[in-house]
C-alpha cells in the first residue's frame, strides 16, 4: 500500500478518495471547502491538509480531480502547488476533464521537477465514482503509468495509456463528442415515440434490445419520459466539456457539426435554468412548448 494524496473532493473526488482508503492506502486529502476534507476524513479516515502542497510531502501518487485548466494549474504549479513538494519520481495523476494543451504544458514542468505527471481522464459519472467502476482514458509516460495503474485500479474497472502527454484529455473528448449525439438522438426518439401515440416505454423495451442500445438508453430513458433530469453529469459541466472538444476541432481541423449543434442545444437548456439539471435533459427544450 502507498502513500497517497487525494486534491478535490467533488461528486467524483469524493468516493474515488475513499475507495483508495478502502484498498488500505493511506490517503490525506485536500479540498478548497474545507468543511468537505472534514467530512471525507470523518467518513474514511486518513488527513485533511490546509493546501495542496501539505497534501502531497512524502506521498508517492497524488491524484486530482478539478473543475478546469485553471483550477488544476493553481493545485499544481501555484504559491501551494503540489509541484513544490513532490518528492522525485513521484507520480501526480490527473482526473480533471482539461485540455490537452494544459496537460501537455503541466507534463514539462513535472519533468523539469523530476516528477511525473500523467492525464487521466474519467468516463462513468457518480454512480461509476461511487461503485469504483470508473474507466481511466490516460496519456503520458508508460512507466509512470505502469506504477500508478495498480492504485488506480481501487476505483476503475478500465485504465488504459492511450499514448503520450495529452492523449488521455484528446480521449474523453471523443467520448464526450459520442456522448452528445447519443443523448440526443435519444431525447429526439423519445420526443417522437410520445408525439406518434406510441408507449414510449414499451418501445425503448423493445428497441433497447437491438442496434440502438446504449448505456444512455438503459439507464436514462425512464427519467427522460418523467423529466427528471438530477441524475449525475451537469449540462454546465457538459457545456466546459464540449467547448474543450470544439477548441481541440478547431485546432486540429476535425468537423463537428453534431457537437457543435448540441453545445447550442446545451445553452438552451440552460437558459430554461437547467444548468444543474444533468444531461439527459435535452429532451426538455423539445417538449418546452
Amino acid at each position: 500500500m502507498s502513500k497517497v494524496a487525494f486534491i478535490g473532493l467533488g461528486v467524483m473526488g469524493f468516493p474515488m478518495a475513499g475507495h483508495l482508503a478502502k484498498t488500505g492506502h493511506d490517503v490525506t486529502v485536500y479540498n478548497r471547502t474545507g468543511a468537505k476534507a472534514d467530512a471525507w476524513v470523518k467518513a474514511h479516515g486518513g488527513r485533511a491538509a490546509a493546501t495542496p502542497e501539505e497534501a502531497a510531502r512524502g506521498a508517492a501518487f497524488v491524484f486530482a480531480c478539478v473543475g478546469n485548466d485553471d483550477d488544476l494549474r493553481e493545485v499544481t504549479t501555484g504559491p501551494q502547488g503540489a509541484f513544490r513538494s513532490m518528492g522525485a519520481d513521484a507520480v501526480f495523476v490527473d482526473h480533471t476533464t482539461a485540455s490537452a494543451a494544459v496537460a501537455r504544458e503541466l507534463d514539462a514542468v513535472a519533468r523539469a521537477h523530476g516528477i511525473h505527471f500523467i492525464d487521466a481522464p474519467v468516463s462513468g459519472g457518480q454512480a461509476g465514482a461511487e461503485n469504483g467502476v470508473l474507466t481511466v482514458m490516460a496519456g503520458g509516460d508508460a512507466a509512470a503509468f505502469e506504477k500508478a495503474a495498480p492504485v488506480i485500479a481501487a476505483y476503475a474497472r478500465m485504465a488504459k495509456l492511450l499514448g503520450p502527454s495529452g492523449a488521455g484529455q484528446l480521449t474523453k473528448m471523443v467520448n464526450q463528442i459520442c456522448i452528445a449525439g447519443l443523448v440526443e438522438g435519444l431525447a429526439e426518439g423519445l420526443h417522437f415515440a410520445k408525439m406518434a401515440g406510441l408507449d414510449a416505454e414499451a418501445v425503448i423495451e423493445t428497441i433497447s434490445k437491438g442496434a440502438a442500445q446504449s448505456w444512455q438508453m438503459e439507464n436514462r430513458y425512464k427519467t427522460m419520459i418523467e423529466g427528471r433530469f438530477d441524475f449525475g453529469f451537469a449540462v454546465d459541466w457538459m457545456r466546459k466539456d464540449l467547448s474543450i472538444c470544439l477548441d481541440e476541432a478547431r485546432r486540429n481541423g476535425a468537423q463537428l457539426p453534431v457537437t457543435a449543434l448540441v453545445d447550442q442545444f446545451y445553452s438552451e437548456v440552460q437558459s430554461m435554468g437547467g444548468n444543474r439539471w444533468d444531461t439527459s435533459s435535452l429532451i426538455a427544450r423539445l417538449e418546452k412548448a
